[in-house]
């Protein structure tokens, strides 16, 4: 297995972090889900520094080339600032309360929260 750690750093580019979430919302999260060998892709920002990427977790059989269907070059303007493969030496998988990764992240707090301004669950 391998680690791929993809970052931008922001500050010559039109896009913000709040407008690449609507990326995440709109196609990435879907698309991203499509890619062969691919077994997580989680994206991090900084919105206060500027930076954007993600970190994909590849099963090293079949590896795509991500760039096949991310839309983020054309959107921020300009391949990624940093990008580096790793080998995986060990992975530990902790007890969480969250079952699926679906849905989770801030790019999908930000729309519950404006569904339902009071802040109340259905």
């Amino acid at each position: 297995m391998y680690i791929q750690i993809v970052i931008w750093n922001l500050e010559k580019s039109d896009a913000t972090v709040e407008s690449l979430r609507e990326y995440l919302r709109d196609y990435a999260v879907d698309a991203f889900s499509t890619l062969r060998g691919m077994r997580m892709k989680t994206w991090f920002a900084d919105a206060e520094r500027g930076y954007w990427g993600a970190v994909y977790l590849w099963d090293g059989v079949n590896m795509q080339n991500p760039l096949s269907v991310s839309r983020a070059i054309e959107l921020i303007g300009y391949p990624p600032t940093s990008t580096s493969v790793f080998a995986v030496e060990a992975i530990a998988e902790g007890v969480s309360a969250i079952e699926s990764f679906a849905g989770v992240g801030r790019a999908f707090e930000e729309v519950s929260a404006a569904a339902d301004p009071a802040g109340e669950s259905a």
